[in-house]
Formats: C-alpha cells, sequence, structure tokens
C-alpha cells in the first residue's frame, strides 16, 4: 500500500488510533496545566456530589466571506477546565468519579498539508491533566453510557448556555444551564500558583515592552511606531497575543479610554498613555503607563495631573489586603482627586463634600478603579470586584465602610461594569486585581455633558480648565496579586522618576522596586477611609477556603503583619453624623483636657520689658507663646516694667485707630506720666493694669493682634522660672 495515500493514511490514523506521527515538540511550561484541581474547585462551588460537567471548545471557521482563516481563540471557560488550546474539541467531567474527559477532532491528512495537526490521543494524555481521551465523534456515546450506568433520568447535566449540548438521541437527562457559569466565575476569580506564575510571566514581557517604549520614545513621531515597538518585543518573547488592543493615545486622545487608531503624530504633544499588554499561555496582564514625549515634563500642568494620579494609586494599593472591600478603594480615589483638583484650581466654588455629592468628579474620573486580570484581561468577577447583586451569593460580603449609598454620585455602573448595589465583595487571597486611576480632559465630555450642566458647571473653574486641556489624560495601571496579609506587584514596568531615567539614556533598575508587599499601618501620606457610624475598624476575615490553593510565591516576597489600622481622619474631612449624647461627651472631654494643662516652664533666661533681670520683683517680658495660662506670684512688679507697657499698650491703640481712620491719642513718653492734664500714673496703678486690663484694654490688645497677625503675648518672670500667657 502506498504510504502516501491521504485516505489510507487516515483510515491507519483515525480508525485503528495508531501512533505513525512524530511528536511536535514546542516550548511550553515544564507542568501540566492543573484541570483537574480546576474542575474539582468548580465542583466545591457548585455544592453537588454527582452530575456531569460538558463543555464545548472554539470550533475552526473561516473569515465571513472568506476561505481564510479566523483568528483562533480558545472559549476560557473551556481552557479552565482542560488546559487545551486546540479548535473543536470538547469535555466532559464526571463529578461522582472524579473523571475528566477530552474529546479532539481525528486528524484530517488534508487539512494538516496545508495547516499542520493537532494532537492524537496518546499526546493528548501526555501534554494536558485529563483522565480519558476520545475522538469527538464519540462524544454522544460517551456521554450516553453515563447517563445509561446510572440507569436513572434525573440526573443532571451542567452546561454555559442553554441549547450548547449537542443533540444526542436516546439522551434522558436535565440540563441545567443556570448554575455552572456563577461557580465558575467564584472558582476562576482566586488563582493558583500555576496560574500566578503565568500571569506574572506576562506582566515581566509587559513590562519589558514598556521599558524599551520608553527607551525608543525619544526617537519616534508617531503613535503607530510605539505600538508596533510594543509588539516586536512580546512577540519575540513567544507572547504572540495581545491581552487586548493597545492604546497608544498622545495628547487629546488619551481622554478617549479605548482610543486604538495609534495613528497620529506627536507634533507638539505633550504626553502619551501607553495601555498594552500581552498573553501568556493564554494569561492576560493589562499595564497602563503615562510618560511624556521628551526628556523631562513638557509643563507644569502635565506633572501637577500626573503627580496626582499616582498620589491616587499608591493610596489605593498600599491599602490591598485580604478583607478589604474594593467599592470603599474606589471612594476614596474620587476623594484624593477631589482634593488635588481643588488644590489645583480646577475645581472651585464648594466645599469636597458638595463637589463628593454632585458627582463632579466623574468628569476627570468616569471608569471604576480596577478589576480581576487572569484568562481574560477583565476577567470574570469584575461585577462582584465593584460589587454583588442581590441573589444567589457566591462571595463573602463585608459591609461598607461608608454611609449606605455614599458611593453612588461617584459610581456609574455602565462604566464601571457592575450592578449598583450598597454590598460588595471583599478582597481574598489568590485574587489578581488592577489598580487604574486616571484623570482626563475629555473635550466631548466636558463640552456635551458637564459644562452645560448647573449641577456641574458651578463647581468647575473653566479658565483654570483651559490650560489643563492640553495634557489629554493620564491613567496609571498595576496588576496586583492579593497575598495572605498583603499584596504584592506583579507590574515591573517603570513609572515615576524611574521613567525619566529610562528616557534619558540611564541604566534601567530592571524593576525590582516595584515589587512591594503591604505594611499596616498605612505608611503612605494619605489617611484611612473614613468609617460610617458603627461601622467596625476591620473587615470581617474571609471564611476558610474550601480548596486548598497553591502557595502564593511567599519564598519570594516577605509579606507583612496586620496591626490595628490608623484611624485619622480622611484628608478631605467628610464629616460624619454625631448624636446628642456623642456631641456633649466630645464637649466634655475637650473642654476638660483645656482646664487641665499646665503651664509650661520656659528653662532659659527671658527678654524683659525693663532690660535686666532680678528674681526679687516680677518682670514683663515679650516673646512667643509656650503656655496658656498666667500663673502669678506674690512677688512686688518692675516698675520700669509696668510704665514700659502701659506705654507701648496706648502706642499699639493709636496705631490701630490711625489704620482705622480715626483720631488718635497724644503720645505719652514715660518720662511725662504725671504731666499736668493727666491723672497721675502709679506703679501700683500701672500693675493693676496688668494683672486685670480693662475693656478698654482689652479691645485694643485684639485689634493689635488681628494687625499684626499674631497674638500679643505677655511673659512672667516668677523667680528664675518664667511662664507665658496670651493676652485676651
Amino acid at each position: 500500500m502506498d504510504a502516501t495515500d491521504g485516505m489510507d493514511c487516515a483510515a491507519r490514523l483515525g480508525i485503528d488510533a495508531k501512533e505513525y506521527w512524530v511528536h511536535l515538540d514546542a516550548e511550553g511550561s515544564l507542568e501540566k496545566y492543573p484541570a483537574r484541581q480546576h474542575a474539582r474547585r468548580v465542583q466545591e462551588k457548585l455544592g453537588i456530589d454527582e452530575g456531569l460537567i460538558y463543555l464545548a471548545g472554539q470550533p475552526a471557521k473561516n473569515n465571513e466571506d472568506s476561505d481564510m482563516p479566523a483568528p483562533f481563540r480558545q472559549r476560557r471557560y473551556f481552557y479552565y477546565l482542560t488546559g487545551c488550546n486546540e479548535p473543536s474539541c470538547h469535555m466532559t467531567y464526571d463529578i461522582q468519579h472524579d473523571t475528566l474527559s477530552l474529546f479532539i477532532p481525528r486528524i484530517d491528512p488534508r487539512r494538516v498539508i496545508w495547516n499542520g495537526r493537532g494532537s492524537t490521543l496518546a499526546e493528548a494524555v501526555e501534554r494536558y491533566d485529563i483522565d480519558e481521551v476520545y475522538f469527538v465523534d464519540e462524544l454522544g456515546d460517551v456521554i450516553k453510557d453515563w447517563s445509561n450506568y446510572y440507569g436513572r433520568h434525573d440526573r443532571n447535566i451542567y452546561v454555559l448556555h442553554e441549547g450548547q449540548l449537542p443533540r444526542i438521541p436516546g439522551l434522558h437527562a436535565i440540563i441545567d444551564s443556570e448554575s455552572l457559569q456563577p461557580a465558575m466565575n467564584a472558582a476562576r476569580m482566586i488563582k493558583d500558583e500555576h496560574e500566578i506564575g503565568l500571569i506574572r510571566k506576562a506582566n515581566d514581557i509587559s513590562s519589558e515592552a514598556h521599558e524599551k517604549v520608553l527607551a525608543n520614545i525619544l526617537k519616534y513621531q508617531n503613535e503607530a511606531q510605539v505600538e508596533g515597538l510594543f509588539m516586536n518585543v512580546c512577540i519575540s518573547h513567544q507572547a504572540k497575543q495581545q491581552a487586548y488592543d493597545p492604546i497608544a493615545a498622545s495628547g487629546p486622545n488619551a481622554g478617549t479610554l479605548h482610543y486604538d487608531a495609534n495613528n497620529e503624530n506627536f507634533e507638539d504633544r505633550q504626553l502619551m498613555c501607553l495601555d498594552a499588554g500581552c498573553e501568556y499561555e493564554l494569561y492576560a496582564s493589562d499595564i497602563t503607563r503615562t510618560f511624556p514625549l521628551a526628556e523631562s515634563w513638557p509643563s507644569k500642568e502635565a506633572e501637577n495631573i500626573y503627580k496626582l494620579v499616582e498620589r491616587m494609586q499608591e493610596s489605593c494599593i498600599e491599602r490591598l489586603a485580604p478583607g478589604v472591600r474594593y467599592l470603599d478603594l474606589h471612594i476614596l480615589a474620587h476623594q484624593i482627586a477631589i482634593d488635588g483638583l481643588l488644590k489645583l484650581g480646577i475645581l472651585h466654588n464648594g466645599t469636597k463634600e458638595e463637589i463628593f455629592a454632585a458627582g463632579t468628579s466623574r468628569a476627570f474620573f468616569p471608569h471604576g478603579l480596577g478589576h480581576h486580570v487572569g484568562l481574560e484581561v477583565h476577567d470574570v468577577g469584575q461585577a462582584e470586584l465593584m460589587s454583588v447583586s442581590r441573589g444567589k451569593a457566591v462571595l463573602q460580603q463585608v459591609p461598607s465602610l461608608f454611609p449606605q449609598n455614599f458611593h453612588a454620585p461617584v459610581y456609574d455602573a455602565a462604566l464601571c461594569h457592575a450592578p449598583t448595589d450598597t454590598e460588595s465583595s471583599q478582597l481574598q487571597e489568590g485574587m489578581v486585581v488592577t489598580v487604574e486611576p486616571g484623570i482626563y480632559f475629555s473635550t466631548y465630555a466636558l463640552q456635551h455633558f458637564y459644562l452645560p450642566s448647573p449641577l456641574h458647571s458651578r463647581f468647575i473653574n473653566q479658565k483654570v480648565l483651559h490650560r489643563y486641556m492640553p495634557v489629554g489624560g493620564v491613567r496609571i495601571e498595576d496588576d496586583v496579586l492579593i497575598t495572605s496579609r498583603g499584596y504584592e506587584n506583579l507590574t515591573k514596568a517603570p513609572k515615576g522618576d524611574a521613567m525619566f531615567d529610562i528616557i534619558r539614556g540611564c541604566k534601567p533598575n530592571s524593576g525590582k522596586a516595584q515589587q512591594r508587599v503591604a505594611n499596616f499601618p498605612v505608611t503612605t501620606n494619605e489617611p484611612p477611609l473614613f468609617r460610617a457610624p458603627g461601622c467596625p475598624l476591620r473587615a470581617t476575615p474571609p471564611g476558610p477556603h474550601s480548596i486548598k490553593r497553591a502557595a502564593t510565591m511567599q519564598n519570594q516576597t516577605s509579606e507583612s503583619q496586620r496591626t490595628e489600622p490608623d484611624r485619622r481622619a480622611h484628608a478631605l474631612h467628610f464629616r460624619r453624623s454625631m448624636t446628642t449624647d456623642q456631641r456633649v461627651q466630645h464637649w466634655r472631654q475637650s473642654h476638660q483636657q483645656t482646664q487641665s494643662q499646665k503651664p509650661t516652664a520656659i528653662q532659659e533666661k527671658p527678654n524683659t520689658m525693663c532690660g535686666s533681670f532680678t528674681d526679687d520683683v516680677k518682670h514683663v517680658c515679650i516673646g512667643d507663646s509656650r503656655s496658656d495660662t498666667w500663673k502669678t506670684r506674690n512677688l512686688p512688679q518692675c516698675t520700669d516694667c509696668s510704665i514700659l507697657a502701659q506705654t507701648l499698650g496706648r502706642l499699639r491703640q493709636n496705631l490701630a485707630l490711625s489704620k482705622q481712620g480715626l483720631p488718635t491719642q497724644a503720645s505719652t513718653p514715660p518720662d511725662a506720666f504725671n504731666s499736668p492734664g493727666q491723672n497721675p500714673v502709679s506703679p501700683q496703678s500701672a500693675r493693676e493694669d496688668l494683672n486685670e486690663p480693662s475693656q478698654k484694654n482689652i479691645k485694643m490688645s485684639t485689634s493689635a493682634s488681628q494687625q499684626n497677625g499674631r497674638p500679643w503675648l505677655v511673659q512672667t518672670v516668677q523667680g528664675s522660672r518664667l511662664t507665658e500667657q496670651e493676652l485676651p
């Protein structure tokens, strides 16, 4: 028989299942993808001990109206339970017998000539973490045998979508198309060690590509060159697929969140926002860096916005830990944005509370703080990350640290990809999430919605806004792993001062400083989240996981220990409501503290008003206040100090009157105290004026303190000790 006969070759390979083809060596992981571990995890999330899970892989197909094959992209749910990245495959998982089966297409020699071939039966068993392997045309018989084996017709077959199971004559089973997807979503949100390793690898490759762009940005003139270099670096590292279309937005284009035209020249634009990340073995990375198109900041406005976004991101990342409610970090990012925009003058004519309640900060920060990353760049569970719909709970929930519906003004369900709800899931160990705050200046959104709106326009300073419009937009994004007691930043792409070193041609630091572990209490300058009355100081700790996950690279990072969080008020001073009893108690405590304060002794030689110092009389001194009380002793008053103090008081009174345009009194020199036309002033009366100032002297001192910008201070010498008091 001719060995080149295609039909005979097909018969020998397909029907007899003999192996005549050599193995195709390919670069890949040293260990198998943990498909069976994932299947058991899904079974536990389903909460059942019998039934059959069925999933279909992505079929091979051509482009519409073409004979050219469409780019193949495996269905992620199918890959999660098989680790198989070949087209036109199927899988089943017998829950009761813990048996994972893969169904692969028979080899067609006519397709092999053009496109190569897939795995044989023996190769599939060796490559994939499965128990059994069959050909696709045996699928119906295998499922029917499973149903007949139990002799019952009330067994469930779990599928993702209604009508997904192929028609099988004689099959009697209950098709459940509602339970599987929520269970798989809950399982996929928690990554095991193998998955974390793939996400880490994708981040390493993408971080290197971002670094290469920085090193060459001064040579380029348009966005397409940036996109081309980024993809070139990724492909050269065997990462041939991008997790999403790269966003290389320069100048005003950065105001469009998912701009992907990438075809405009830089010209005189200030910044570029590069949002790009590759896939490695189907696992995504998602990294954004914003950098100047020059060796330094092109404008103070660009630098101000970058530092504000940097502050937003660092403050949120440092609070990542198991038990933290992610939606609260979204609120915190808006609070920091409002504070910064007020300081820059872009927002005005309102308090921080008023601007927050109006939701005006969404004009500049319209999207959510972040999302899950995994087999999808916006991985399953992004809705649960920001908020959980009421119904079947798939995650442990924690109450908000803020009052009910506090998030509503700065939270758009359509843009944050989640339903609005007052409850939200907490972060758990093994999650990988992005933290990607941004400040944008979208001409269309501002001109067509926010500026015409009386609710928002009164808070926006259009004169200052005009100066910041050329900035376009700034976004900084990292992928962060939640560890048992903190976090690990998986993204090493340079940012901040490190990016300038690379742009200017300095030696890169390889991003090692980007890997950090959270410490408690928070070391950032940002105070902790403002808590609603009655909320616990610490979020409810996560319950025990039903599935034991692999360690999250503890040998590479030193994880922190949790301590009591800092309870300082937030920088924006959002006021909490207080009951009457709480107000009374607060007043009593502050009143007692004021009364219990003692005068501070100053161990230094005082500067007396008369220029001399003796411990047998009481002198009057001028200096900075260090005590709130003035305690006198039974010592005679210094006559010279008394006369000088009264004279100085009259001079200050005249100064205040002259500034108000009122007639002043005649100055009285010290040596004319008892001149004709005036009442005699004795040292004793001068001492009385100092010790018990009249209402007239009180007004004089107050006016003078307002003119000088600081209170008038009198120090009293008692022997060798000096105490001070601020005059009324």
